[in-house]
């Protein structure tokens, strides 16, 4: 099963554990790479993440990130189609960035897109053109555990 993290949830094992939801969030995702790392989940990275972590400023995320999508199987690079889904997700209200991601997840046939960002996951749930589907860090541990 392909699983898409978009780059709020890859990097949510290192936010903050102030907050309940944060702490669960965290382990949520950190159980997603451990199944990766089983062969049970097969995590999808892109051209739109590779982008996003090289923007960020601190070397441990940066670390981070890089070292769980180098232990990804499927890579998706920009292709004319993709761009052209991406702009259709901007003219619905998705951010640029965010519109590459959920394209990215869709063309290489990912099974869940994940976030933690509750404006693009109420943005995205509120379309019915997706190709994936579009869960929480919660969620989507619950769908994947064997």
């Amino acid at each position: 099963m392909k699983v898409y993290l978009d780059n709020c949830s890859l990097q949510r094992p290192l936010d903050d554990k102030e907050q309940l939801r944060i702490v669960l969030e965290a382990e949520a995702i950190l159980g997603v790479i451990t199944l990766s790392q089983q062969a049970i989940v097969e995590l999808v990275h892109s051209d739109a993440l590779r982008y996003e972590i090289r923007q960020t400023p601190h070397p441990q995320r940066k670390a981070f990130a890089t070292e769980v999508l180098r232990q990804t199987t499927t890579y998706v690079s920009f292709t004319p189609a993709l761009i052209v889904r991406a702009h259709v997700l901007e003219q619905g209200g998705i951010k640029p960035l965010d519109a590459l991601h959920v394209a990215s997840a869709e063309a290489g046939n990912a099974a869940y897109f994940c976030t933690c960002d509750d404006r693009l996951l109420k943005r995205l749930l509120a379309r019915t053109d997706l190709q994936v589907t579009v869960v929480t860090p919660l969620d989507l541990i619950q769908r994947v555990l064997p």
